[in-house]
Order: C-alpha cells, then structure tokens, then sequence
C-alpha cells in the first residue's frame, strides 16, 4: 500500500513600511495584495472569497464524482460574498455562496450535492467551526 500524497500548506506575507504584501506559499504560488477600492486584483477579504468559492465547487466535483453522476456535469460556479458585522471585532458576519451546477441532473440530485460539497469543504467546514487562531511573535 503506499502513502497518500500531501501538499505543504500555508502562506507567508511580508511587506515593507510602505507598499502591499507578498504572499507565498511552500509550494512556490505568489500573489501580490491590494487595498485600493478600484485597484484590479485581491485584497485578503477577495481571498478568503475565493478560498470558500474554489473549495465548494471542487467539492461539489469531488460529490458528483462519488454519485457517479460526474459525467452529467458541463460546468459547476460558486459565487461567494460576505456581510460585515457592524460592530467589533471587525469580522465577516455571514457568508453567502451561490452554487450553480449546469448538466443534465435533476433538481434533487443537485441538492444533494449542494449538501455533501458544504460536508466535503474543507474551508466552509473550518469557517462554521470557529477554529483557533494562535498568534505569537517570533523569537
């Protein structure tokens, strides 16, 4: 029997006085953050989006896949957004996601997989368990 692959996880930012972040991850992606309102790409609430948004549609897949019905699927979006709470800690209050499956399935069967994508997801699953969060300066 042989070991399942893992991919090494995580991300570094890092930035100078002035200037945005550089994020990079151990496997060698990069991208650079924005904060402007009208600047063209992702600010790190774009990112926590798309994290939730890219988790649930391949999740969605890897559902159709243990259905057998993977086949029947031309094109899976989902749409994510968020609500800010209005007080503090300043915080996303609700997510909403849109999950929009084209193929020839029936409503019931698309349901379902809506269901067992939110099951699978690891991100939604993290967000809606309230993890964690342990920040400590370097040594």
């Amino acid at each position: 029997m042989h070991e399942p692959k893992t991919r090494a996880t995580g991300a570094t930012a890092r930035l100078g006085r002035t200037g945005f972040p550089h994020i990079v991850t151990p496997t060698g992606g990069a991208l650079d953050i924005v904060t402007g309102a009208s600047q063209p790409g992702f600010n790190p609430l774009d990112l926590l989006y798309a994290s939730l948004a890219a988790c649930i549609a391949m999740s969605a897949r890897i559902a159709a896949s243990r259905r057998g019905v993977l086949e029947h699927i031309r094109d899976i979006r989902a749409q994510v957004s968020g609500e800010k709470a209005a007080g503090e800690p300043s915080r996303i209050a609700r997510f909403e996601i849109v999950l929009t499956i084209d193929g020839d399935l029936d409503a019931a069967t698309k349901m379902a997989l809506v269901h067992e994508a939110e099951e699978i997801c690891t991100v939604s699953n993290t967000l809606g368990s309230a993890p964690v969060v342990d920040l400590r300066l370097a040594e």
